[in-house]
């Protein structure tokens, strides 16, 4: 879907909340129904969440303004990322609430500014955006990681993804999730994601390693090692357990681990006499 074509749906969802619901229309007015496109909407939104008393959040939406305006495609990132959460996250039925209200949404939007930022040589602004987001929405992002489209931060909650991390197109990360380091070393040293990859909860990927295409990491696991495209792992530290069920677990979702079934020994097959 376009931009245009996913603006004129928030828009028809949003004029049909406020009839249902009109003590919530002025916020909705507010923050989308006086806008004619998606990108400032979505600035607004941001700064006001992200701007303190310190940077207030006019001068926060002015960067943002200026993210979208010379950065087109991070617009276009923006609903791939919003049509990834509606499609896979059963909560999130409407997509002007998933703009409004999902936090796993608006940080990973907040990051791409900071990204933008960082690599533009404006560290500092960076940080500190690094920093609000973490304070805001429990989230913690370094802004030189490199995260494709067509993303879901479920929950999202105390997700943390390292300075050399790469997360490629259309990967599913639940809360908890950590891609860190193992140590105190430096240079790269993030674990690097590939497409279609779902990570479980609570899951601890750690060190520069390769988490193939198309796999799976169960929840709570402990990742050391690269893990093959299309496999399975799971445990503490994690193992593979098997294929994955089908080749984009990340569009799935599904949370079950599949286990090999195992041969019974000749004299379980025995027929009982």
């Amino acid at each position: 879907m376009s931009v245009q074509d996913i603006w004129a749906r928030i828009l028809e969802e949003t004029r049909f909340e406020c009839g249902r619901e009109p003590e919530i229309s002025l916020f909705l007015e507010q923050h989308i129904l006086r806008y004619k496109e998606f990108g400032p909407a979505l600035a607004m939104l941001l700064s006001v969440k992200l701007g303190s008393k310190h940077f207030p959040p006019p001068v926060l939406e002015g960067i943002f303004e200026d993210f979208y305006r010379q950065s087109p495609e991070a617009v276009e990132d923006a609903v791939c990322d919003l049509v990834a959460t509606q499609q896979r996250d059963p909560a999130a039925v409407n997509y002007f609430e998933i703009m409004l209200f999902l936090k796993g949404y608006q940080a990973l939007q907040s990051y791409r500014l900071a990204h933008w930022l960082w690599r533009n040589d404006r560290k500092s602004l960076a940080y500190f955006l690094q920093n609000r987001i973490s304070e805001v929405f429990a989230v913690d992002i370094h802004p030189a990681a490199k995260i494709g489209k067509g993303i879901l931060l479920d929950h999202a909650t105390s997700l943390v993804i390292g300075e050399t991390a790469v997360v490629e197109d259309n990967v599913s990360l639940l809360h908890e999730v950590t891609l860190g380091g193992t140590g105190k070393e430096t240079g790269d040293r993030h674990p690097k994601v590939g497409k279609s990859v779902m990570i479980g909860a609570g899951a601890k990927i750690l060190g520069n390693i390769r988490i193939g295409e198309g796999a799976k990491v169960g929840a709570g696991s402990v990742v050391l090692d690269d893990v093959p495209p299309h496999y399975t792992v799971a445990g503490v530290p994690a193992h593979i357990v098997g294929r994955t069920e089908s080749p984009e677990p990340a569009l799935d979702m599904n949370q079950r681990l599949v286990f090999p079934e195992k041969k019974k020994p000749k004299d379980e097959e025995r027929p009982c006499s």
